[in-house]
Order: structure tokens, then C-alpha cells, then sequence
């Protein structure tokens, strides 16, 4: 279905290799939208989703400012995608938890996540039936249109204006800005806020940022930059825990717990539990590591 890898037959120079690795990124984001607009198979939708990031990352690099006019349809189409991608994600999880929940005796909690699941599965619908809708004219004519114009005639004088080692570099610096903000607050007296937990979700998304642009701009970037892809990846894991701990709760907040028919009691347990596992979690040695924070 999708192309997998880029032709490593003789050598071309940097307009060609920026085409070349372009376009096998749209061909698989087509590839992908379509076959997932017929199935909604949960591997397509998420391969739709990123390959359309990896776009948009490559399109960060070349057009910041939109001119291509490019940037509003594979942003929408990585919205719409990550709607009906995050749905699945956290049903799993929850599913997982029930799991254990039932495995360790705990009825109640078990109860209120087939509760959740449940309300999670209404909502991915939704997102699903909107993805059938609108995907098909978001991916159609009008984007190979941009498309070849992009390629064909803004490529090469884009690339003579941008340099992927200064993008790289220009993230890694926004990167330890973050840090040093995160470093701040946990430090401080606040380390437990809402303002703290922020300041490391945003240092996850700079993380992300930086993982991606090493990837997919690995053909344009110098060699001290190919190893940034892991480094990155293994900061957002060490992050991700925390981060998920905290989907988990502001779902459960936004959906109610009247909405979900669950009792007091069960209800207030088990968000007393995950809140206490998020605050686990950020006190791991691996995240104080990660920001420098102090014993």
C-alpha cells in the first residue's frame, strides 16, 4: 500500500532529496487516509496521523509562515485524525485498568471504568463518522493542487531562504528553556501545581518537536543532530506517564461523575488513586533526573 522507503540509488542534491522525501510522506498520508476512511482500522488512522505530523514537522521547517497554503489541510486532517487516535488510545488504557481492577477484587472500580469505556466508545463514533465525512474532500483535488505548486515552484527558493541544522538548533535551545522553567517551578513552592504539571507537558511537546524533526528531516541534518530522535523519544516516555495519569483525570472530570452513574464513594476513591499515582510518578528519579532537580 504505502511506500516504505526512499530509492538510495546514486546521489541527488538537496532539492531533489526534500522532493523525494516529501513526496513519499504524502503518498503515504494519502495511502493511509483512504484506506482509513474504508475501515477505520485503528493501524491506518495512526499512520494517516503521522505521516500528516511529519508533514507538518517538514512544513515547520520550510514554510513558518503558511505561504504555501498547505499548513490548514494537513492541520485539520492531523486534528480530526488524532480526535479518533487518542479515543483508541485511552479506551485501551482503560480497558487495561479494568482489567487489573477485576483481577485484584476491586468491583467498584471496575464498574466505573466499563462506565468510562463506554462513554469513550460514544465519542470515538462520533469522531469516527466525522473523520468518514470530511477526510475524503480534505485529501481530495484541491490539496494535490497545492501540492504540485508546492513542490514543482515554492520548493527550491524556500529551501535557499531555510536550513534544517538552524531549525534543529533553534528547538533544542526552545527545549532547554523549558527545562530551566520546569527546573523553576519543581524547585520552588509550586512544585506540585497545576502550573508545574503545564510546564511539563509543554516540555514533552518540545520534546516531541525535537524527535520528530530528527526524524523526519534526518536526510537534511548534520551528524551530531541523528542521535536526538532516541534522546528525545526516551525523555517523552520518561514524561508520558505523567502525562497519560493526567488524561485520565481530566477525562473522567469533563465527562462528571452524574453523567456516569457512579456513586460517591467509588467515584472519589479512584480519582483519589490516580492522583496519587500521578504525584508518584512525577517524583520518580528518572523526571527529577530529567529537569535537575535537586534531592
Amino acid at each position: 500500500m504505502a511506500v516504505e522507503e526512499l530509492s538510495k540509488n546514486g546521489q541527488v542534491g538537496k532539492t531533489e532529496q526534500w522532493e523525494q522525501a516529501l513526496n513519499l510522506l504524502y503518498i503515504n498520508f494519502q495511502d493511509y487516509s483512504k484506506a482509513a476512511q474504508k475501515n477505520s482500522d485503528d493501524e491506518d488512522i495512526h499512520q494517516a496521523r503521522v505521516n500528516s505530523r511529519k508533514i507538518l514537522t517538514l512544513l515547520a521547517i520550510l514554510d513558518p509562515s503558511h505561504s504555501s497554503g498547505l499548513y490548514p489541510f494537513f492541520k485539520k486532517a492531523q486534528k480530526m485524525l488524532g480526535k479518533v487516535r487518542d479515543a483508541d488510545v485511552l479506551i485501551d488504557s482503560f480497558k487495561k485498568r479494568r482489567k487489573e481492577a477485576k483481577e485484584a477484587g476491586d468491583s467498584r472500580s471496575a464498574e466505573l471504568l466499563k462506565a468510562v469505556i463506554k462513554h469513550q466508545k460514544d465519542k470515538r463514533k462520533k469522531y469516527r463518522q466525522r473523520l468518514s465525512d470530511e477526510l475524503p474532500q480534505l485529501i481530495g483535488k484541491k490539496l494535490d493542487e497545492h501540492w504540485d505548486n508546492f513542490i514543482n515552484v515554492l520548493l527550491k527558493p524556500l529551501l535557499s531562504k531555510r536550513d534544517a541544522n538552524v531549525v534543529m538548533r533553534e528547538l533544542e535551545i526552545a527545549f532547554d528553556q523549558k527545562k530551566q522553567s520546569c527546573r523553576s517551578l519543581f524547585r520552588g513552592p509550586d512544585g506540585d501545581s497545576e502550573e508545574a504539571y503545564e510546564a511539563l507537558h509543554e516540555l514533552r511537546i518540545a520534546a516531541k518537536q525535537l524527535r520528530y524533526t530528527a526524524n523526519a528531516a534526518s536526510f537534511a541534518l548534520n551528524q551530531k543532530f541523528h542521535a536526538n530522535e532516541h534522546i528525545y523519544m526516551a525523555i517523552q516516555e520518561q514524561l508520558g506517564e505523567i502525562n497519560d495519569k493526567r488524561v485520565w483525570l481530566k477525562t473522567l472530570n469533563s465527562i462528571g461523575r452524574e453523567e456516569l452513574n457512579i456513586s460517591k464513594k467509588t467515584w472519589e476513591a479512584f480519582t483519589s488513586t490516580l492522583r496519587a499515582e500521578v504525584l508518584d510518578a512525577l517524583h520518580q528519579q528518572n523526571v527529577a533526573h530529567l529537569i535537575g532537580k535537586s534531592k
